[in-house]
């Protein structure tokens, strides 16, 4: 495995269905086997990366479950981002985890397993979008690193926002109707970003 001497690394864990993480970014190492696009992941982790075939399992949510207002599960995930220049040349390496040691479930129904799930697929969902904005960049030597904490952060507020929207909109899963109809927005937006599902 090459290993490169990356830039400084951007990461957010967000905290769903309960409490947000501080908005302090955190550092993590971010490393890729295989072709681009290919994720490996072993059960033995502590994080599973996204992929259309892993969908969650309650067995995936170590954390002890926490009295946080009335929710009865969390789902902590993190978009990543890392990059290095070459010879005037941008590549960058993006994540997107769902952490079983920050990851909780008090009352563990399918029902409410397939709201959690939600979560991990609106993470992803920016994944992709963080790879088409980088995709459009046109690499600017005097500001690419400005350029990437732009749109980076710009990328996590919108996804942030959308976290809130659907667990305030759904009432964390209890307005089933509601429920239902996000779900199938999440299914549209995964297919409709699927040209930008197999980011570097």
């Amino acid at each position: 495995m090459k290993l490169f001497h990356l830039l400084p690394l951007l990461g957010l864990t967000v905290n769903f269905s309960g409490k947000q993480f501080p908005d302090q970014p955190q550092a993590f190492v971010s490393a890729q086997a295989g072709a681009p696009g290919s994720v490996v992941y072993n059960e033995g982790e502590t994080v599973i990366p996204w992929t259309a075939e892993r969908k969650l399992m309650w067995d995936d949510f170590l954390c002890e479950p926490k009295k946080e207002g009335d929710a009865v599960a969390s789902t902590s995930t993190s978009l990543g981002l890392s990059y290095k220049v070459r010879e005037g040349q941008l590549s960058f390496h993006i994540s997107c985890n769902f952490s079983k040691e920050k990851s909780w479930g008090a009352l563990k129904t399918e029902y409410i397993l397939a709201h959690e799930q939600g979560h991990f697929d609106i993470t992803e969902i920016h994944a992709r979008k963080l790879y088409e904005a980088l995709y459009n960049y046109e690499y600017n030597p005097a500001t690419f690193k400005t350029d990437i904490a732009a749109i980076y952060n710009r990328i996590v507020k919108d996804k942030e926002e959308m976290q809130e929207a659907y667990d305030g909109l759904t009432d964390h899963s209890r307005r089933r109707g509601v429920q239902e109809e996000w779900l199938e927005k999440i299914d549209g937006l995964l297919n409709a970003t699927e040209m930008f599902s197999t980011y570097p």
